[in-house]
């Protein structure tokens, strides 16, 4: 008995399994996704060959090769060096650097008003709540087009240059857009951004050092002040030794312009306060739902064992409402790019821009629309990429 019971519990020969492998549930779903996987590819290639055909039908040329001609138009704002005797490439990649400069501030400026504004909607002041409200409704169900149309005809009726409104001793803001007073050029300024930089990086570290120790081991470690010291102190050490420069780079009147300091042109403000306050909106929704979204019950038992309000928001409501935050975050910010792109109608030269100037220049519209789309898919998949990074670091990891 006991030998036909195991002889019943061996595996079955591979030939015997065979037949049966090839028709389960399973790989019939691998075949079926393979074959429309095929087709797909077979009608990108046609309809690839097809629009190839027509264009040479009609002798317009086809490929990447007019990159390297030279470019033949100038660019108003860059942040590396561009003449028009630059390549067609180098042209795109200024309007890349563009596109991922406004982008950056943008989530930068949504996110702090955002968070301030979904703060305001949960507090207990009735005004607060209500001009919170206010700035939620009005600004989200404005077109974003329309805000971005809106802040450019606001900043083209400042007074000009002449007329300054001074900003005390901060700049002044005219039609020409906003300039501001900044550091003096100095090599100290670089070693201290980059001691900057290495301290959050140390900082964020001792932190995930911490936090590991506290839900692996249970141990407490108090790295607060140590992290705070680490980014005043290593910045500031490094600027003691670089000489601790100080001056300041002040714009003056020069005939109809202001000279030095740093200007922020009317196109590029216009267009980061148009997105910006359009996203800070619904960021502020979010944030609003992510701390309602941690249970009363909670709040009550932190309160229970005497823990400052401080103590309550930091340990218990943002670790809980962050795991409801962090997912359409992440769609805000990939909306936030892409909206970076009506910049066209403001004149800020970013990538949309000046791949609509390189189609009427050359004709290669299919290429300058392969490479808008490329370039776009590429910083919403890094965008989402980081956003599953942070929301993986925030995630509450159980015993």
């Amino acid at each position: 008995m006991k030998q036909t019971e195991r002889s019943a519990a061996m595996p079955l020969p591979a030939a015997g399994n065979a037949p049966a492998l090839l028709g389960s549930k399973t790989t019939r779903a691998w075949c079926y996704q393979i074959l429309l996987a095929l087709l797909l590819a077979l009608f990108a290639w046609w309809l690839y060959s097809n629009v190839v055909d027509n264009m040479r039908n009609q002798r317009i040329t086809t490929g990447f090769a007019f990159l390297a001609q030279s470019a033949q138009f100038a660019i108003g704002e860059t942040l590396i060096d561009y003449t028009p005797r630059d390549s067609y490439a180098r042209a795109i990649l200024v309007g890349l650097l563009n596109t991922l400069y406004v982008t950056v501030c943008g989530i930068v400026l949504a996110t702090v008003l955002g968070f301030l504004v979904g703060l305001g909607r949960v507090s207990k002041n009735w005004l607060l709540v209500k001009l919170a409200e206010v700035y939620v409704e009005l600004l989200r169900n404005v077109p974003v087009i329309l805000q971005v149309i809106f802040w450019s005809v606001v900043i083209r009726n400042l007074p000009s240059p002449r007329a300054a409104i001074e900003l005390a001793d901060i700049g002044f803001l005219t039609n020409r857009g906003l300039t501001l007073t900044v550091l003096q050029a100095h090599d100290g300024w670089l070693w201290t951004g980059a001691a900057l930089l290495v301290a959050l990086v140390l900082s964020i570290a001792l932190s995930a050092l911490a936090r590991h120790q506290r839900e692996q081991r249970g141990r407490i470690w108090p790295v607060a002040r140590l992290r705070l010291a680490l980014i005043i102190g290593l910045p500031l050490l490094v600027w003691l030794i670089c000489g601790a420069p100080h001056e300041l780079n002040r714009p003056t009147l020069r005939g109809f312009n202001f000279r030095g300091g740093f200007t922020v042109s009317p196109e590029f403000t216009a267009l980061l306060l148009g997105i910006a306050l359009y996203s800070s909106a619904f960021i502020a929704e979010i944030v609003r739902a992510g701390i309602q979204s941690v249970p009363k019950g909670q709040l009550e038992a932190a309160r229970s064992l005497s823990l400052s309000p401080w103590h309550v928001v930091r340990h218990v409501v943002i670790p809980q409402a962050m795991r409801v935050m962090v997912p359409p975050l992440a769609s805000q910010y990939v909306s936030l790019a892409k909206n970076s792109s009506i910049a066209v109608v403001v004149g800020y030269p970013e990538l949309a821009n000046i791949s609509n100037t390189l189609m009427n220049q050359t004709g290669q519209a299919l290429e300058a629309i392969a490479i808008m789309m490329v370039v776009y898919l590429l910083i919403s998949g890094t965008t989402s990429l980081l956003m599953n990074l942070f929301n993986r670091y925030v995630a509450i990891h159980e015993r």
